[in-house]
């Protein structure tokens, strides 16, 4: 299989019920994550790095900051001649309330494109993953479906989620929904797989006809009609399903084992450029453990904490356990721990705000405290 015979496609509202806060004003995909990133900037690189041209992004609402970060797709080398990124949005009334009728619904977009499988994907996914490996795997085993899975726990607010039974080959023998068993380890399929254009339409339209509305139920009704294979994602992998998962994948990485896997130089990941100066530091600050981005001013103190762009820090601030997101202004002498600060936040100053660990406070965007 070519990889430039693979159409990806991307749901950028995944779970965005699990995190009102953060996609209040923005889809799950474009939330920002370790100080310059946004979440869609991971899988959007790995299509990229993995020879995927053509990507369109199903998105159902609030798509305004994801429409400004993705762009053209030229920070993904996917503006090209032969490459192409589309937003794919709702027009005509057409519903986006079930996975099978959007997708029926961007039949016309699926049907134009000239690749012959596709690969779905989902926005809240935070990885750096090969998929010329899952290709060849795909190919090795004559497969009709591959679904992409993690080994592990699963993940707090998946309300139904899906996890496989597969042989040592990989076939996958069933699919279970909302097992028992979900405080245990499990092979838990995340919503990645790979299928040939023509049988997925058949699918939707064989699903649409049965009024079978869960994609869930159609991808069950597939084991034994088709053949199904399972392939393992090992590497690092965060889901970003609650406000405390978002907090604890960004907390990861001050660990250097994550960063080094994350951000692989022989596959890097892409993000919209921003040019500002670099960071600024006073004679009296000091920084600990933490991601500073530049065009910050850092005149207080900072441990543990993941700083976007544009962020300043005043004089006597002590932030500890911190997430702030770009253009926050932070007055002097405030004291934060464990707290969430989106975008162009002003905190005044004298300022005391603390959450815990399992329970970080969140301060809504363009807020004044």
């Amino acid at each position: 299989m070519r990889s430039n015979d693979v159409l990806g496609f991307i749901f950028a509202g995944t779970l965005d019920d699990k995190i009102p806060e953060l996609a209040a004003s923005r889809t799950t995909a474009s939330v920002p994550i370790g100080g310059k990133y946004r979440l869609i900037d991971f899988v959007l690189s790995n299509m990229s790095n993995s020879g995927i041209n053509n990507v369109g992004i199903v998105a159902k609402s609030n798509f305004l900051s994801l429409t400004d970060h993705v762009g053209s797709g030229s920070a993904y080398d996917l503006s090209k001649r032969r490459s192409n990124l589309t937003l794919l949005t709702p027009y005509g009334g057409k519903s986006f309330s079930n996975l099978v009728e959007t997708i029926y619904n961007m039949h016309g977009y699926i049907e134009h494109c000239r690749e012959e499988y596709v690969l779905i994907e989902q926005g809240n996914v935070v990885t750096n993953f090969d998929y010329s490996a899952l290709f060849d795997f795909h190919s090795k085993n004559n497969a009709d479906i591959t679904l992409v899975y993690k080994k592990g726990i699963i993940p707090a607010g998946y309300d139904r989620p899906i996890t496989i039974d597969a042989d040592a080959s990989g076939k996958v023998s069933q699919i279970f929904v909302k097992p028992d068993n979900t405080a245990e380890e499990s092979d838990f399929m995340y919503g990645s797989l790979l299928i040939r254009k023509e049988l997925l339409m058949n699918e939707i339209r064989s699903a649409l006809s049965l009024n079978q509305l869960d994609i869930k139920r159609v991808l069950q009704d597939a084991v034994g009609k088709f053949r199904v294979f399972a392939f393992e994602n090992k590497g690092y992998t965060a889901f970003i399903s609650s406000i405390n998962s978002y907090f604890a994948f960004n907390m990861d990485l001050m660990k250097k084992e994550v960063r080094d896997e994350l951000f692989n130089p022989k596959r890097p990941i892409y993000t919209k450029v921003r040019d500002d100066a670099p960071s600024r530091y006073g004679l009296e600050s000091k920084v600990k453990n933490s991601i500073i981005a530049q065009g910050c001013v850092i005149d207080g103190e900072v441990e543990n904490c993941v700083i976007s762009k544009g962020v300043y820090v005043g004089k006597g601030a002590k932030l500890s356990n911190c997430i702030v997101m770009q253009d926050t202004k932070i007055g002097t002498y405030t004291n934060l721990n464990y707290v969430i600060i989106d975008k162009d936040v002003q905190i005044k100053d004298g300022r005391s705000l603390m959450g815990f660990d399992s329970y970080p406070s969140y301060i809504a965007k363009k807020s004044v405290v």
